[in-house]
C-alpha cells in the first residue's frame, strides 16, 4: 500500500472541481502521480502553461512520420524499431504480402495494431481474419503468419518479458468500454485446415533480440483442436464504447485498453464533446511526471494537435507540461463540432523510451514550435 503524503487543500483563486468552472481568465494545469491514478494538484495560471519561446535539450516534445519509412518486408523481424525500453519495444512494419515463414516472439507478448490493410492471420490456434483498426494480441511463443494480397501496415508493440492483461474497470464493471465477449479468437476452420500440408516451412524465432531459424518438412500449424484460457484475441477500435461524462473531461487513463508490465495501451475513439458549458472540452494541461506518453495517430481529425496526419507519432517525455495546441484552445469551452473524430493509440511507459536512429530519420523537428501561437 502506498502511503502518499497528502493533505487536500484549496489555495487562492481555484476551482473546487477539476476540469470544470475554471476561474475567469485562467488555464488549468494538472500535476499528478501514477498516470492520473494517484494524488494530484491543479494549478490555475493566468498564462498558457505551454507558452514557451524556446525549448532545448532531450526533453523536448517530438514527432515522427512513419509514412516516410519505405522498408517493406514479409518478415516482422525486418520491422523498423522506433523506440524501446527494458519493458516495451515499438516497431513500424509494412508487410509487403503473404509471409513466407512463420514468426515466433519468445521475448514477450506481441500486440499488432492494423493501421492499413486486411488479410488473414494463421497461428497455432487457428485462423483469424483481420482488417484496419484491429488489435491482435499474440501470447509469447505463438507461431503465426499473415496472408494478404496487398501490403498491410502495422504498429507492433512488444511487452518484453511481460503479458498483456485487461484493465481493472472498477466502478463501471467488467462489461464497460468493451465486453470481454467481444474479443474474437482464432478458429480451427476450413481455411485453417486448407493451409496445412507437407510443404516445408521455416519458423524464425526471436529470443534475446536475436533470431534463430527452425525448419520443418511440414507446416507446424497443424493443430486439430485446443482447450484452455491462453489464446490470441482480437478487438477493433470500432467495437470500443468509450467512457464519457457530459459534465467532466475524463483523463486518458479512462481509455485504457491493455495493461502490461510498466506500461499501458489506451485507445482514443470518436466521442461526443462534454455538453456542460463550464466543463473543459479539450485535454487539460498536465505534467504526468511518472510516464512517457507516445501517441500513434491512426485516423480522423486530431483536434488537439496541429499539422498531424494519420501514421504520425508524438512523444512527450515525462518532466514538462504539455497539452492542447493554441488552435485547440479556442474549442476549450465552445467546440465547433459536436464530437471528436480522432482514432489514436496511446502507449504510456513508466520507463523512459529510447528513440532509435530510424525514428530520428523521419522526425519532424519543428513539432516543439507548434505550441507557439
Amino acid at each position: 500500500m502506498k502511503n502518499w503524503i497528502t493533505h487536500p487543500k484549496v489555495e487562492g483563486k481555484a476551482s473546487r472541481q477539476a476540469h470544470c468552472d475554471l476561474p475567469e481568465g485562467t488555464f488549468e494545469r494538472e500535476l499528478g502521480k501514477e498516470g492520473f491514478f494517484g494524488p494530484a494538484t491543479h494549478m490555475y495560471h493566468s498564462r498558457v502553461p505551454t507558452g514557451w519561446t524556446d525549448f532545448e535539450g532531450p526533453l523536448r516534445p517530438r514527432a515522427f512520420d512513419t509514412t516516410k519509412i519505405e522498408i517493406h518486408s514479409t518478415s516482422p523481424w525486418d520491422a523498423s524499431e522506433l523506440m524501446h525500453n527494458a519493458h516495451a519495444r515499438i516497431r513500424s512494419w509494412t508487410c509487403s504480402g503473404s509471409m513466407d515463414a512463420l514468426a515466433r516472439n519468445s521475448d514477450g507478448d506481441e500486440l499488432l495494431f492494423i493501421h492499413e490493410g486486411q488479410g488473414d492471420l494463421f497461428c497455432d490456434y487457428g485462423h483469424l481474419p483481420f482488417r484496419d483498426g484491429d488489435y491482435i494480441m499474440l501470447p509469447r511463443g505463438t507461431m503465426w503468419r499473415i496472408e494478404s494480397r496487398q501490403p498491410v501496415k502495422l504498429l507492433l508493440i512488444e511487452a518484453t518479458n511481460s503479458s498483456y492483461q485487461l484493465p481493472d474497470k472498477g466502478l463501471v464493471g467488467p462489461h464497460a468500454i468493451f465486453d470481454p465477449a467481444m474479443l474474437d479468437t482464432p478458429a480451427i476452420n476450413d481455411r485453417f485446415r486448407a493451409q496445412q500440408g507437407d510443404d516445408p516451412w521455416r519458423v524464425v524465432v526471436k529470443r534475446g533480440n536475436q533470431l534463430s531459424t527452425i525448419s520443418y518438412p511440414f507446416n507446424p500449424l497443424d493443430a486439430v483442436g485446443w482447450k484452455g484460457d491462453l489464446m490470441p484475441v482480437k478487438i477493433n477500435w470500432r467495437d470500443i464504447r468509450p467512457l464519457m461524462s457530459h459534465r467532466y473531461h475524463l483523463p486518458p487513463s479512462a481509455h485504457t485498453t491493455f495493461v502490461a508490465n510498466r506500461f499501458v495501451v489506451c485507445t482514443f475513439v470518436p466521442r461526443p464533446f462534454e455538453s456542460d458549458p463550464d466543463a473543459l472540452k479539450v485535454p487539460f494541461f498536465h505534467n504526468n511526471d511518472d510516464y512517457d506518453e507516445l501517441i500513434f495517430y491512426h485516423a480522423g481529425n486530431f483536434f488537439s494537435r496541429d499539422n498531424i496526419h494519420p501514421g504520425m507519432m508524438t512523444l512527450h517525455p515525462c518532466g514538462f507540461t504539455h497539452g492542447p495546441h493554441p488552435k485547440a484552445l479556442t474549442n476549450a469551452f465552445k467546440p465547433k463540432a459536436e464530437a471528436t473524430e480522432e482514432v489514436a493509440v496511446m502507449i504510456d511507459t513508466r520507463d523512459a523510451l529510447e528513440v532509435t536512429g530510424t525514428a530520428e530519420q523521419v522526425e519532424w523537428a519543428e513539432y516543439v514550435d507548434s505550441w507557439k501561437g
